[in-house]
């Protein structure tokens, strides 16, 4: 065990603190010297009359912070990190020192909470005029908080330090400062911790949010209860355990939880019903899970012989599920004491969908129609801090910085958000620029932009803008946009480019006409040889050239468009082969001399796309119009279809001897878990094969990836050995040839 050393000047820590100590003595050597640094620092570095913006000691507050993650299961180094969070307004020098006392995990725990910090400071929601801004903002600064940072603790703490600041207001005497905090605090962390299923801090937040923002309504509810929180907990606790009493002697796999509501959550109910606190019966839950369906009838059962049913309050969602396929039992009971209590019954895997399906509670809570996408990914997050008591357990044990990248995540890097000067923030595809961030803003504002400042400096306006940037806008008094912008690829957002295609449309159609007149132009100067021109504009699905001119002028068609399709254009078309002289094996140079046909080479063969053949497969040929003789797989189905309509042209092939030192693509599909790292962990693998990728195919659904990679092989035989690796790397369930 560590003591953690502390001086009598600092007795306004003692109480927090005192934990640190039984809470070190949980864990590995190297985790106890790695929070005795980060204390020691803690206390060297803050001043002692150090407050935050309510005026609560630092060293307190970060104390008592850091006291919840602990609590919340989130590994020794983000505890550290907690006591460190205001570090780099006192230390210059801060990151090489806690680099080397407290380790690089920490170092970037800090890094990534000073960043929200700093932005959260910045940012303000109660500006905003109306309400559907406020949500609009609101929700958009949720997303950013999560999509900057790579790893997930740095919100849980930030939300664990909000909470602190909460439970300090009670002793803040300025009301308006009292209303700002309690007003952001219910925008934006409130939702935050109620999506990420961060229920400890959830309530905290809600509740003292409420009581600050409509102090009234919040005396009012809690005069209502007949107890307190406490009080009602220990009711719940009774209830629960005679329930498992009971479910025991059934010999059944169930597992029984209860919460009783919290304040904020009784008044929404109320609101949303349209009822007073007396037509409320579930002020106190208890969730029951069992195996299967039968089960849960079979457990309302014996909840209703226990205590008796409130006529009108069951609702029987397994039979009839909700709109977003939620299932459920819902009964309402009068348990001990005359108390009503309301019981939920699912199975384990309805429960599971109800947490992180599109189910999932915190859409309901929030209401209203979301991004499925956003969703899935909220889902992954809340799976992965669902296992942070199995991470914790283990810390003890094993290196905490293995375990800490678990927390590591990058699921929400194909979105950036940026800030305006006022401090609206706005979302933009990844890779967007001050342009995009232009016509996000206002149309005029991007068809008059003319430069950009990012963070206060002056930039090009092709820079890619990063999370958390605050970008400015310069713009002419009048002015219209380059349709080089998209020539260039500097525009990435589609109403950007939707704009800048608008406008471009409604100038004279005959400058429009000549400018992609001398765009054209000027690829073809750059060609060997000129294609024809009017056969260019019907290969890119244009009626006449001056359709295309348009096109161009327009920002339409790319640079990179023309020039493919310059180049197709000048491709000689292949010579048509002669059915009947491939029949009588006339002696036509093959491009390949992997393949004999009825054992002679040199006719023109081709390996068929659709099931890819390679040396060692068992072959079948089939006479084609123009593409020589079509090698096939024996079992290929589409072969076998070509056998049943015109059996006459099935020839016998084999691979020739020589077939050994040509390569040949074959396609393999893999299913895994998706995870972070997992594309990585395959390509190494195949790397190590000595195996050449030339093309990948990635999907993911419900947490499931599929990928299908074409891979080139000299034998058919060195498969089973790649496919064999391949099934070993971690969360690959399957490894199959196409």
């Amino acid at each position: 065990m560590v003591t953690l050393a502390r001086t009598t000047a600092d007795t306004y820590t003692d109480q927090a603190s005192d934990w640190l100590d039984d809470y070190s003595a949980k864990l590995a050597p190297q985790s106890q010297s790695m929070l005795q640094q980060a204390y020691e620092l803690m206390q060297q570095c803050y001043p002692v009359d150090a407050r935050t913006m309510t005026g609560e000691l630092i060293s307190h507050n970060v104390c008592a912070s850091a006291r919840m993650v602990a609590e919340m299961d989130l590994l020794a180094d983000a505890v550290a990190a907690t006591l460190l969070v205001s570090l780099p307004d006192y230390l210059p020098d801060w990151g090489t020192v806690v680099d080397e006392r407290c380790g690089h995990m920490v170092t970037q725990l800090v890094t990534g909470l000073d960043q929200i910090q700093k932005l959260t400071h910045f940012i303000r929601v109660d500006v905003l005029i109306t309400p559907e801004e406020r949500h609009k903002q609101a929700e958009a600064m949720r997303q950013m908080l999560l999509a900057m940072v790579s790893d997930i603790r740095v919100v849980l703490i930030k939300l664990a330090l909000r909470t602190q600041t909460m439970n300090y207001l009670s002793q803040v005497s300025d009301d308006g400062l009292k209303k700002r905090i309690a007003k952001e605090t219910m925008a934006i962390f409130a939702p935050l911790a109620n999506r990420l299923g961060v229920w400890q801090l959830k309530w905290q937040l809600e509740d003292l949010g409420f009581r600050y923002q409509q102090p009234q309504e919040y005396k009012r509810i809690a005069g209502l209860l007949d107890e307190k929180r406490l009080e009602r907990l220990d009711y719940i606790n009774h209830f629960v355990h005679i329930i498992e009493q009971e479910l025991s002697q059934t010999n059944k796999h169930f597992e029984v939880a209860g919460r009783p509501k919290h304040i904020y959550s009784i008044y929404r109910k109320m609101v949303k019903k349209k009822i007073d606190f007396e037509g409320l019966y579930d002020i106190r839950a208890v969730r029951i899970l069992v195996d299967t369906v039968p089960d849960c009838y079979a457990t309302l059962g014996i909840v209703h012989s226990l205590w008796q049913p409130i006529p009108g309050e069951f609702d029987d969602y397994i039979a009839h599920p909700k709109a977003n396929d939620y299932q459920s039992l819902h009964t309402v009971v009068i348990g001990p004491e005359d108390k009503g209590v309301e019981v939920q019954i699912r199975t384990f895997d309805m429960h599971r969908y109800a947490e992180f399906g599109v189910a999932a509670h915190w859409r309901y809570k929030e209401g209203g129609k979301g991004d499925t996408v956003y969703e899935q990914k909220i889902a992954w997050l809340r799976q992965l801090l669902d296992w942070r008591e199995n991470l914790s357990s283990q810390a003890a044990k094993e290196d905490v910085q293995h375990l800490s990248s678990a927390f590591q995540t990058e699921l929400f890097n194909d979105t950036i958000y940026v800030l305006t000067p006022h401090g609206k923030v706005l979302s933009l595809p990844a890779g967007a620029t001050p342009i995009d961030f232009a016509y996000a803003l206002h149309t005029d504002v991007g068809n008059r932009c003319r430069g950009a400042k990012v963070d206060g400096q002056i930039v090009p306006l092709s820079t890619p803008l990063e999370n958390g940037q605050r970008v400015e806008i310069i713009t002419a008094k009048s002015g219209t946009p380059s349709v080089n912008w998209l020539h260039d690829g500097w525009v990435k957002s589609n109403k950007a480019i939707s704009k800048i295609r608008a406008f471009i449309r409604q100038q004279n159609s005959e400058a429009v006409r000549e400018y992609g007149r001398h765009i054209l132009e000027k690829q073809l100067v750059k060609m060997q040889s000129q294609p024809n021109i009017h056969k260019l504009a019907e290969n890119l699905g244009y009626d006449g050239l001056d359709e295309l001119y348009i096109a161009l002028g327009q920002g339409e068609v790319s640079n990179r468009v023309i020039q493919k399709a310059i180049g197709a254009l000048n491709v000689p078309e292949p010579e048509p082969i002669n059915e009947q002289m491939l029949i009588r094996r006339s002696k036509i140079k093959a491009h390949r001399g992997d393949v004999l046909v009825d054992g002679e080479d040199g006719l023109l063969t081709t390996l068929a796309k659709c099931c890819k053949p390679a040396p060692g497969d068992a072959i079948i040929g089939f006479v084609t119009r123009d593409r020589g003789i079509s090698v096939h797989r024996s079992h290929c189905k589409a072969l076998l279809h070509l056998m049943q309509t015109s059996p006459d042209k099935v020839l016998p092939v084999s691979w020739a001897q020589d077939s050994a030192q040509q390569v040949f693509a074959i396609d393999i599909e893999i299913r895994a878990q998706d995870r972070s790292g997992l594309l990585r962990d395959v390509s190494d693998t195949l790397a190590r094969n000595k195996l050449n990728v030339t093309a990948v195919q990635t999907a993911s659904k419900d947490m499931e990836a599929t990928m299908r990679f074409t891979l080139e092989i000299h034998q058919i035989d060195d498969l089973p050995r790649v496919l064999s690796s391949l099934g070993e790397v971690n969360g690959v369930s399957s490894v199959s040839r196409l």
